[in-house]
């Protein structure tokens, strides 16, 4: 699994917005400045909809104030998914979210769980802080639970 004080490795990420599918290299996307990455199991879950995602959107002006420039979601979910989820919970674009949708990133970074039939292969529940491309603050939860990759538990963290 990445470490804290690890180089955000290289990746493509894919992205759908309006101007069509775009492929994202996480280490150039997050080179330069501060930046929070956060992953959920799936899009339209209860948890990932009713807490994880509205945690971000809610204390997004907060983190910005810290100087966080950028907040991304990602999940092994494919682009149209993500995008229809972004349109359905942020039709503000406060958050930008990404797809990783062979779950290829996240077995790079160490951060897949396997839920069988339920969704195959799927990323962790976690929120990293990034400093220009480093990785500052990782916050893996424990299965089945919610809380250390909150916004609320990143914003504390980076006051702290």
């Amino acid at each position: 699994m990445i470490q804290v004080n690890a180089h955000l490795p290289a990746g493509t990420l894919t992205t759908l917005g309006d101007v069509g599918l775009q492929q994202i290299n996480p280490t150039e996307l997050f080179a330069k400045g501060t930046h929070i990455l956060f992953a959920i199991p799936g899009a339209f879950t209860p948890t990932c909809s009713e807490q994880h995602l509205p945690s971000f959107i809610q204390h997004a002006d907060k983190l910005r104030q810290l100087g966080v420039e950028t907040i991304a979601c990602v999940a092994v979910n494919d682009a149209f998914v993500m995008r229809a989820w972004q349109q359905a919970q942020d039709p503000n674009h406060v958050v930008m979210f990404l797809s990783d949708g062979d779950a290829s990133y996240h077995e790079t970074l160490g951060l897949t769980k396997a839920t069988g039939s339920f969704g195959g292969l799927r990323a962790e529940r976690y929120a990293m802080v990034i400093q220009d491309g480093v990785v500052t603050h990782l916050f893996v939860e424990d299965e089945k639970t919610y809380g250390v990759s909150s916004a609320e538990h990143v914003l504390e963290a980076l006051q702290g």
